[in-house]
């Protein structure tokens, strides 16, 4: 049962009077799951008005999709709890009402799509949440139409919804919730694991939705460059504390205040802090969108930082005769489904390359990725790794060679304890128990998990459950690595922690291939990049070259960091990283 706190924590006292707009509420609210020893948010108080554009940040455990599911009743009422303090939307009491009356009125859209979708086709699906409201047949089906045009799938209305892509399955969800006409729409991280032109897509939506400015829309999301263009107001937790509420450019313009709290600023931000230090910009002068970074600094850019730029020439990744490890020829594979997922792949990769493997959903980098270590074998062509054709050698045999990463790490862990995790491979192939207990140790020291040895893996956090995966591979000493989508699903400091201990082990000499939708990312650690485009391999060039071809790019549905557009905007080359881009300033 969940117990409700009739008097407030100190210092939960509301912020001012009453505000007739406020749609949503929060007086010293304070929560704490039952199982849980410490709260997951203490003492929050704001109130939300009606037509506003709202962001919620804060690091992983920060406490955000613990309050956004406050605000339809999920918690209290499905996640019991004890709760002090009063959450009201829409003059509705959370805790004395319950969520059939709350969903009326505030819609939620988790992280992940499939969780919420239950029609067997589009317009069923999303049909569901107006019937389950009673209304008559007639206008559930007109309301469900009218949500799937709106998310732009008025044409996918019979299309079944397993066969709907990542961006087109999050479009759903929304559609969904807008079909009940909620006037609260709550998004948890809608882009997350999405492609760019997935995430562009979703964007697009939410930026229509909010445009309604009857409709209150609240944002959770990770990327500080669309929480900087889009929100009128920017709420920051930080260990189940509010730290910040109000305008985005107020939080972010505070040099170190970000990273403080475990998140990154905008790329033009970050820039205009770094300029700011070598004292090339005022104190005061601070951008956080990419039109005020280009009216600030056009003026201000010397004449030699375009000739330096243009002068520079990107430095090989590794030696020319570096030896040959990955050799696909003529690579192809048709599932048993019929889907030709990848054809007539050519392509080397050398020892000691940091290679990222880019294109849309279902462009085949996966597909790829998979038949280096036997977990999909070549339906045509032939893959070699160390001069070896994969197609002959088991799955075990290839692990050796080619250690594999996946997306989640919760898909690869299954051990009771974390030295029986990373022992597990290695007893698989014989090793005796002393030296097994030295590699553990060895490998747990390298991933900072040391400290960790005896505890259960689903009593870590995401982070270090990743870090644990990483360090299960690396026991049993692959010489290549490849890492899907390392950072889906972190904060900063967590995907940061895991990309720094990637790029060590390829300077130790381990070849990376590395699949992302992140473009900072790739622009930031890897040295080459396989562009991947309906199962063909559209491109082969080094990263510089990526964010300098523009279409490419568009061709491709990539987006260039926010820095690499900054520098186009001003008549630079393409610069790829904050460091490369301040440094043309501090060399003029």
């Amino acid at each position: 049962m969940t117990t409700r706190g009739l008097t407030r924590a100190a210092g939960g006292e509301p912020r001012g009077t009453d505000d007739k707009d406020a749609v949503l509420r929060a007086d010293g609210v304070s929560f704490r799951y039952r199982s849980a020893t410490e709260r997951q948010l203490t003492d929050i108080s704001f109130q939300i008005r009606r037509g506003e554009r709202v962001a919620v940040m804060g690091a992983t455990g920060a406490g955000k999709t613990t309050l956004l599911m406050m605000f339809n009743g999920l918690v209290p009422h499905h996640h019991d709890g004890e709760m002090h303090g009063y959450l009201t939307a829409v003059g509705l009491d959370t805790v004395e009402h319950d969520v059939v009356d709350l969903v009326r009125h505030v819609g939620l859209v988790m992280q992940d799509p499939e969780s919420q979708i239950t029609g067997r086709i589009a317009l069923d699906d999303a049909a569901v949440g107006p019937a389950n409201l009673g209304l008559p047949r007639a206008e559930v089906l007109d309301r469900a139409r009218r949500a799937l045009d709106a998310v732009g799938l008025g044409e996918l209305a019979d299309r079944d919804t397993g066969q709907m892509s990542g961006g087109q399955q999050q479009r759903l969800a929304i559609a969904g919730i807008l079909a009940m006409a909620p006037e609260i729409l709550v998004l948890d991280e809608p882009t997350s694991e999405l492609d760019p032109a997935g995430t562009a897509q979703v964007f697009a939506v939410v930026e229509q939705v909010a445009a309604d400015r009857d409709r209150t829309v609240v944002l959770v999301e990770h990327e500080p460059e669309l929480v900087a263009q889009w929100a009128d107001r920017l709420i920051v937790l930080h260990d189940g504390a509010l730290v910040h509420d109000g305008p985005p450019a107020e939080f972010f313009a505070a040099a170190k205040r970000a990273e403080a709290v475990g998140l990154r600023p905008p790329h033009v931000t970050t820039v205009c802090h770094a300029l700011q230090q070598a004292g090339r910009l005022p104190a005061d002068r601070t951008a956080v969108t990419l039109d005020e970074a280009v009216a600030m600094l056009q003026d201000r850019l010397p004449v030699t930082a375009r000739v330096r730029a243009s002068a520079r020439a990107p430095q090989p990744a590794v030696p020319a005769d570096a030896a040959v490890v990955i050799e696909a020829t003529g690579l192809g594979h048709r599932y048993p489904s019929g889907v030709q997922a990848l054809s007539d792949v050519d392509v080397r990769v050398r020892e000691g390359e940091f290679v990222a493997l880019l294109g849309r959903n279902g462009a085949g980098k996966t597909t790829f990725a998979r038949h280096l270590n036997g977990l999909l074998r070549p339906t045509a062509g032939q893959l070699r790794v160390y001069g070896n054709p994969t197609g002959d050698r088991s799955v075990s045999d290839l692990s050796t060679d080619v250690g594999y990463v996946f997306q989640n790490p919760d898909h690869q862990i299954f051990a009771p304890t974390v030295r029986d995790e990373v022992a597990f491979g290695l007893r698989n192939a014989g090793w005796a128990d002393d030296r097994i207990e030295e590699k553990v140790r060895e490998v747990l020291d390298l991933v900072g998990m040391h400290a960790h040895l005896d505890h259960h893996p689903f009593r870590l956090g995401k982070g270090q459950r990743q870090r644990l995966a990483v360090a299960s591979v690396l026991a049993l000493e692959p010489r290549i690595l490849i890492v899907d989508e390392p950072t889906t699903g972190q904060d900063w400091r967590g995907a940061r922690a895991i990309m720094d201990l990637v790029r060590e082990l390829n300077r130790a000499g381990r070849t990376i291939l590395m699949v992302t939708h992140d473009m900072p990312l790739v622009a930031e650690y890897a040295h080459r990049a396989l562009v991947f485009d309906a199962g063909r391999l559209r491109a082969d060039l080094p990263v510089a070259d990526l964010f300098a071809d523009e279409d490419l790019l568009a061709g491709t549905q990539l987006v260039a960091p926010q820095v690499t557009r900054l520098a186009r905007r001003l008549g630079l080359p393409p610069v790829t990283t904050v460091e490369a881009f301040v440094e043309l300033w501090e060399e003029a």
